[in-house]
């Protein structure tokens, strides 16, 4: 029998009953007490053969408890923050075609139309309870989405085979075990998030959930992470770089792991005497990461920024020109990536032009090309260099400006609308939109952020919003980008 995720947590059930493997602001369960509220989950579906279960619920046990019930009944779960505006929510749902929706009361208005199914913090446990083990190594473990290049949200389906070889590789290079505790920062919808999970449980270590209260703050998470003695944190370089602001930093952390954007050796100056510091890279489509660079052993390149690294255990990385072929060292072309990460593909129907990044070789195997740029140095270390479309990284989140530009002309009191992203000092992206009003005197700026959050998550909404008379053109009728105004952001 080939591994599952839910084998792996088993395992760790069997060998530490009574470990805590979880914990929050409300309560702390043992892995054994964590299967239980698990069985007792399935025990209240509504259907014993499960394809998709949508999952929109707060961060805490119960969240992680729900998404462990549905991988163990042999489906795979969809999920979405409750902050997401209600129709980007939909039509994720819509989508997959999933059979019902995990999530807490008081987010049953907002949800309303779809199938729910309501736990809340502080579930009950019926010791009772019983229910097999019905995953498979090849079926569906989540359904993520990010943005899309067509301009709608795509979901990376990611099979259960994928998420177990990033499990033995984070083990491989980490080494995480019992006595070891993770932060559980990332949002759900981001891969960080499978990371922090799954690698622990599935290691035997703790998932730490702090309260929503805590994450709002940096000092306030660094007490917490000192309270509870935290042995590692994976979350986007920005965090990173708000912990070298700090004048002290909690001494129970080991382990430092950066990924979503690029890392920046002004980033962690006052980090690398203290802690093991990772850059790490993959898309989602990859399961996590593909590559790991220890920072603490190399030296940034001339533009201040970290090398991705070499592949993770299992998987291969070439740089390919167009025509798919492989080219030398120190040549740029796409990082393509190869091995047991490669998800299955985009879900839905009419996604055949995404679905072509996955590439079958003549040798049978399939090969994911990522749209990123970079070249291979001698030493087999990986330089990304940037996108090769329109897709940015804004707060550690994938963006693709094309979605964010369809939506904004589709609002009423737009007649032409460019969505472009900038770079700030820092190197950070940040998105402007320039407009042209159907109607000069009667164009309100408001409503037409107010339109786009009806589908756009924050972070999708442009931080500055430039109106125009007219939209400069290139002699062949295109938008001339060079011409248009550059708006700079300040520190």
């Amino acid at each position: 029998m080939k591994e599952t995720i839910y084998s792996y947590f088993m395992r760790q059930v069997e060998i530490h009953p009574d470990v805590v493997a979880v914990f929050d602001d409300n309560r702390s369960l043992t892995f054994s007490e964590l299967n239980a509220l698990v069985d007792t989950i399935i025990d209240g579906f509504e259907t014993n053969d499960p394809k998709l279960i949508g999952v929109v619920m707060n961060h805490n046990v119960e969240q992680i408890a729900a998404m462990l019930a549905i991988l163990k009944a042999g489906a795979g779960y969809v999920p979405v923050e409750p902050f997401f505006p209600t129709d980007r929510i939909k039509f994720i749902m819509d989508e997959c075609k999933v059979d019902f929706v995990i999530t807490n009361g008081m987010y049953a208005k907002k949800l309303e139309g779809l199938n729910l199914r309501f736990i809340e913090q502080g579930m009950a446990i019926d010791k009772k309870a019983r229910a097999n083990d019905k995953s498979i190594a090849d079926g569906i473990a989540y359904v993520l989405y990010t943005s899309g290049s067509t301009g709608m949200p795509k979901g990376v389906t990611v099979e259960n085979r994928n998420v177990c070889h990033y499990i033995s590789a984070f083990e491989n290079e980490f080494h995480t075990t019992v006595g070891d505790k993770m932060l559980q920062y990332s949002v759900c919808s981001f891969d960080i998030f499978v990371e922090e999970v799954f690698t622990t449980l599935c290691n035997g270590a703790t998932l730490a959930i702090p309260s929503d209260y805590v994450k709002g703050n940096i000092k306030r998470v660094m007490d917490f992470i000192e309270e509870h003695h935290i042995t590692e944190i994976s979350g986007f370089p920005y965090l990173l770089l708000e912990m070298n602001k700090l004048d002290h930093v909690p001494s129970t952390l080991k382990l430092l792991i950066s990924g979503g954007d690029v890392l920046r050796e002004d980033y962690v100056t006052n980090l690398l005497d203290k802690f093991e510091i990772y850059n790490t890279y993959g898309p989602s489509e990859t399961t996590v990461c593909a590559s790991y660079c220890h920072v603490n052993k190399v030296k940034a390149e001339s533009d201040g920024t970290y090398p991705i690294g070499k592949p993770v255990f299992g998987t291969q990385i070439e740089i390919r020109n167009d025509k798919l072929e492989k080219v030398p060292n120190g040549v740029i072309g796409e990082i393509c990536i190869l091995g047991g990460g490669v998800s299955r593909g985009y879900i839905g129907e009419h996604r055949e032009k995404e679905n072509e990044a996955y590439v079958k070789l003549e040798d049978g195997r399939m090969m994911y090309r990522s749209g990123d740029l970079g070249l291979m140095k001698t030493d087999g270390t990986i330089i990304f260099l940037h996108r090769k479309d329109t897709q940015v990284m804004i707060l550690g989140k994938r963006v693709e400006t094309v979605e964010i530009q369809n939506i904004l002309c589709s609002c009423p009191d737009v007649e032409k609308g460019v969505v472009l992203a900038h770079n700030d000092k820092n190197g950070l992206a940040y998105l402007a939109a320039y407009i042209v009003p159907k109607d000069k005197l009667a164009f309100r700026m408001s409503r037409v952020r107010d339109n786009m959050a009806k589908f756009l998550p924050s972070y999708m909404i442009p931080e500055f919003f430039i109106k125009l008379d007219t939209m400069p053109l290139t002699p062949n009728g295109k938008v001339d980008i060079k011409a248009l105004p550059t708006v700079l952001k300040l520190a």
